[in-house]
């Protein structure tokens, strides 16, 4: 759905107005949601309705606006990169991280190995699947995943997360090409870690149940220049928030991340297990839930509900 440059005249500093915007782009992402389909090529992942979808808006003066299944346990998958991005930049620094990996958007599908294998010896960016898996093979030297679990934890002030062992024994079964990914790194001489232990913790956070409301507190971190709100603590350097959100808008989404920063235009991370975390500097987190993809692997709902409001919130970075 494309929306004209026109906005229809409402106070968009009225509380009221912006619960309906919220509701109204989640009703457009339920019913956009029928047009994708549950990611199938990890067993489990296919179990999920494709009908679900919620929404769940948090502000950082702790207001909470949610609609449809904000609750509801999902797997992360890839939003976890964000979270081990942040690990990397907490524990060993801006240099040390990005001496291993690049920070330029591919073009390519997410779990694509091409231009690993003919352009680059480091991967593109933390956001693609051969990034993260080198981003984690760092961590594994000094990390396991009960540290990993902790930092989530904070860094998406959620102290319910667990492991989902379905899925993770579903990835780890059915994780070929990553496999090929973590070996393909070791002979060219770049992996910084066990391949084997690396293989299993990158399943393992991918594998992290959270909820819409997870991915919206997220979000509100990463809005909040690093700080959580409620307790006031740093979970990470305000620099290194910079950073991370730099990598989301230009690579959070696949490689749709082109076209989403013009139609959404706000820094975002999306998974196959359904979910979008976006953040919306200084003002709001915002996660969804939607488990209906589309050919590029990102949620149908959630890309609909993130466009409509910001078209009309106008949360564009670029105004």
């Amino acid at each position: 759905m494309y929306f004209t440059y026109e906005r229809p005249e409402f106070d968009a500093g009225d509380p009221k107005e912006i619960r309906r915007v919220i509701e109204e782009a989640y009703v457009n992402g339920k019913e956009a949601a029928k047009n994708g389909k549950a990611a199938d090529y990890i067993p489990e992942l296919a179990k999920a309705d494709p009908e679900d979808f919620g929404i769940c808006v948090k502000s950082l003066d702790g207001e909470t606006i949610a609609f449809g299944e904000v609750e509801k346990r999902f797997s992360i998958q890839s939003i976890s990169k964000v979270i081990n991005l942040a690990a990397a930049l907490k524990y060993l620094g801006f240099r040390e991280t990005f001496s291993h990996v690049h920070m330029e958007p591919s073009g390519d599908a997410f779990n694509s190995i091409l231009k690993l294998d003919t352009v680059s010896d480091l991967p593109f960016n933390p956001m693609i699947n051969a990034g993260a898996i080198q981003v984690m093979s760092m961590l594994s030297n000094f990390m396991d995943f009960e540290d990993l679990m902790e930092f989530a934890r904070a860094f998406c002030m959620d102290e319910e997360i667990t492991l989902n062992e379905a899925v993770y024994r579903s990835e780890a079964e059915t994780g070929d090409r990553n496999r090929a990914i973590v070996y393909l790194l070791k002979s060219k001489g770049v992996l910084q870690g066990d391949p084997d232990k690396t293989l299993d913790l990158y399943f393992k956070m991918c594998s992290l149940n959270v909820n819409a409301k997870t991915l919206a507190n997220m979000g509100l971190l990463l809005s909040n220049k690093g700080q959580n709100p409620f307790t006031g603590k740093y979970i990470i350097h305000p620099g290194y928030i910079r950073t991370i959100r730099s990598l989301m808008f230009t690579c959070g989404m696949y490689d749709e991340s082109g076209e989403y920063g013009v139609l959404v235009g706000v820094p975002s991370k999306s998974g196959v297990g359904g979910g979008i975390a976006a953040s919306v500097s200084g003002r709001l987190g915002i996660g969804t839930y939607g488990p209906a993809l589309n050919r590029k692997g990102n949620s149908v709902g959630g890309i609909a509900a993130l466009q409509h409001m910001s078209h009309l919130l106008q949360l564009n970075v670029f105004g």
